[in-house]
């Protein structure tokens, strides 16, 4: 009996020595750091195609000559002008905020101008520009989505030339050249979504010189003409660029 006693008063001390356990007493949770912000940077590298459209201006000035290329009398300048369409593909990588690429581009045209001529009035001479072509380099700075760049490198246009009469409107004599040249141009694009980014751009043409033999409707040597021609245009594009768009960056 003694024994019993003496077990119950021992767990009886045990019992009123434990203490309610409170949140207060639990080991604080150990703190973890917010993972890192990912900011999502466009990426401008990649093959692309797209389309562009637009107006185009060329100033050509003819200039009488013998056909050896002495120079004779002035006929004159007259602007071309139209509308222009087309398509282009290229591919730029892009290092930082700096992007580089190659281009080319190829446009049909309609740009025609004309002009009563200086040396003989008794001709009008006409110009027809049909399409141009422009092989170029590119190097632009991006801030994410939007791209500002510049360009240049080889131009090529396909021109027709014709002299009427002044009084009859009647074909005389006409001409035909392509002529290689160069471009400088700058544009600004903006990715709007995912692939697609359009650009506003202008370019400038330096097509030179180009002496050229006119023929009469009979096949016989007519004349002999010195044509200056430069270029204008302006073209709002839209691109679809293949690839990833966006890249993590933290």
């Amino acid at each position: 009996m003694a024994r019993f006693a003496v077990v119950g008063a021992g767990l009886f001390l045990m019992a009123g020595s434990v203490q309610p356990v409170s949140a207060a007493d639990l080991a604080a949770r150990p703190y973890a750091k917010a993972p890192p912000v990912v900011a999502a940077a466009y990426d401008w590298s990649g093959f692309y195609i797209g389309a562009d459209g637009g107006w185009g201006s060329s100033r050509e000035c003819w200039d009488f000559t013998t056909p050896a290329g002495a120079f004779v009398g002035r006929g004159g300048c007259h602007d071309a002008t139209s509308g222009v369409v087309g398509a282009q593909a290229g591919y730029r990588w892009q290092s930082g905020s700096w992007v580089f690429g190659l281009e080319a581009q190829g446009d049909w045209a309609d740009l025609r101008g004309s002009n009563r001529s200086l040396l003989v009035p008794a001709f009008v001479n006409h110009t027809k520009l049909d399409a141009f072509g422009l092989f170029t380099g590119q190097v632009g700075y991006a801030w994410s989505n939007v791209l500002l760049y510049v360009k240049g490198g080889a131009a090529v246009t396909d021109n027709k030339y014709t002299g009427t009469s002044f009084a009859t409107g009647i074909p005389l004599d006409s001409s035909s050249d392509t002529r290689w040249g160069g471009t400088a141009g700058i544009g600004l694009e903006y990715g709007f979504a995912a692939n697609w980014s359009v650009a506003l751009e202008y370019d400038h043409l330096f097509m030179a010189d180009h002496r050229d033999t006119f023929l009469r409707t009979t096949g016989v040597f007519s004349r002999t003409d010195n044509i200056h021609q430069d270029g204008d245009l302006v073209t709002a594009r839209i691109n679809y660029r293949f690839g990833g768009p966006v890249a993590a960056k933290y």
